[in-house]
């Protein structure tokens, strides 16, 4: 298993908006692509204004397959024009468990 750390800092003023289209929209369409998301976070010490989200994959091959499936959703390309008026930065990582962590 790999996870997938997406960071998002979100414009001064637009967290609202974020999350609410987020909520509203963009994880009906993602999920059932994507498949296991591990958990959506807000930053509350530290660099203000930031999203995280972690969404786990059997491997990179998995993770491309999916994101690629996702891009090519015409309800995804649109969510995305919506959602990146909310952005100014965005950061990915690929997480691989240790043997020992829980998740694997």
């Amino acid at each position: 298993m790999i996870v997938e750390e997406r960071i998002y800092r979100i414009r001064a003023g637009m967290m609202q908006t974020y999350l609410e289209l987020v909520r509203s929209e963009g994880l009906a369409i993602q999920q059932p692509v994507l498949g296991n998301l591990i958990g959506y976070f807000v930053t509350e010490i530290g660099p203000l204004n930031h999203v995280v989200h972690l969404w786990g994959y059997r491997d990179l091959e998995d993770r491309a397959a999916r994101r690629r499936e996702l891009a090519s959703k015409p309800e995804w390309q649109a969510f995305t024009k919506k959602l990146t008026a909310t952005l100014e930065a965005m950061e990915n990582r690929i997480l691989q468990p240790t043997d020992f962590s829980p998740l694997q």
